[in-house]
């Protein structure tokens, strides 16, 4: 084949998706998905919280499917159900000795439950089934401006919350120390991460969701320890998954979101063996460098 040949092959595959209408909602919903996730997984994964932003993504369907019975937005039905599993999260922590991995093991875990149970129950909820999984190709005009506008609203509360965020992340007994109301400071970056799962759920589903707000972060912790990197890498590995996923979704035809993660998964592989600073391969010859 000729080099010309080939080129045409390549801009072929690449514009063909672009002629579709579902292609472009497809793309600015996994943009704007890609941007707010890959920011805020960077605080997460400094506090740790890969567990919270499982059980908020999870705890969200029972409020989906009262929502859809109600004729409500879905949406407020799983903003509210998430910060309901937050505050239960936080009643058990706070009455009983267990430890907090227990506690959210349980809410999350009983809450998903119960909203199976819900659909399974409500054969006019059979169709929320999407929730799990996500349609990202799929996705109404009215999904994809309830995911704007989520993810806005998320970025406007972490522009306002960064610094404190950072503070708190690196340094807790110090944030408090200065007066920094740390109740608050958490309290926000969970309301931030309730939205982020409702603006990205329509695309990845509650089950795929908790791996974009955790893999970009990652991926951003293993290239460089300068935080302000930190938040330029991961919005751009989330956004290059999410374009690579739907171009791959599109033509072999699986599930967009499934593969947004796993593009996401592979990178995240390759970075772990050949990351400059602890990738497998460093480390290695570091080790018999030392020997």
């Amino acid at each position: 084949m000729r080099v010309s040949e080939l080129v045409d092959s390549l801009l072929h595959v690449l514009a063909e998706p672009l002629n579709y209408s579902f292609t472009w909602r497809a793309v600015l919903a996994a943009s704007v998905m890609a941007v707010v996730a890959g920011l805020l997984s960077c605080w997460l994964v400094l506090v740790g919280w890969s567990l919270m932003g499982d059980a908020i993504s999870h705890a969200i369907l029972p409020g989906v499917v009262i929502a859809h019975l109600v004729g409500a937005p879905f949406a407020v039905g799983a903003l509210a159900a998430s910060l309901l599993a937050v505050w239960l999260v936080g009643a058990v922590r706070e009455r009983t000795t267990l430890r907090p991995d227990t506690s959210i093991g349980i809410v999350f875990t009983s809450m998903f439950a119960g909203g199976l149970v819900l659909i399974s129950a409500t054969p006019s909820a059979s169709h929320l089934q999407e929730i799990l999984f996500g349609n990202l190709l799929g996705i109404s005009d009215a999904a994809l401006v309830q995911a704007v506008g989520f993810g806005a609203a998320a970025l406007l509360v972490m522009l306002a919350c960064a610094r404190a965020w950072t503070l708190w992340a690196f340094d807790a007994s110090f944030a408090a120390a200065i007066g920094m109301r740390v109740w608050l400071v958490r309290g926000l970056l969970t309301v931030c991460m309730a939205c982020v799962v409702v603006a990205s759920v329509q695309a990845v589903g509650v089950i795929l969701v908790v791996a974009m707000l955790i893999t970009p972060g990652a991926v951003a912790y293993l290239l460089t320890r300068r935080f302000a990197v930190m938040l330029l890498v991961a919005p751009v590995v989330a956004w290059a998954s999410a374009m690579v996923g739907i171009w791959v979704s599109f033509w072999a035809d699986v599930s967009t979101g499934g593969t947004i993660v796993l593009v996401q998964a592979c990178v995240f592989a390759v970075v772990y063996v050949a990351a400059p600073r602890e990738g497998v391969l460093q480390l290695r010859s570091r080790s018999h460098a030392s020997s």
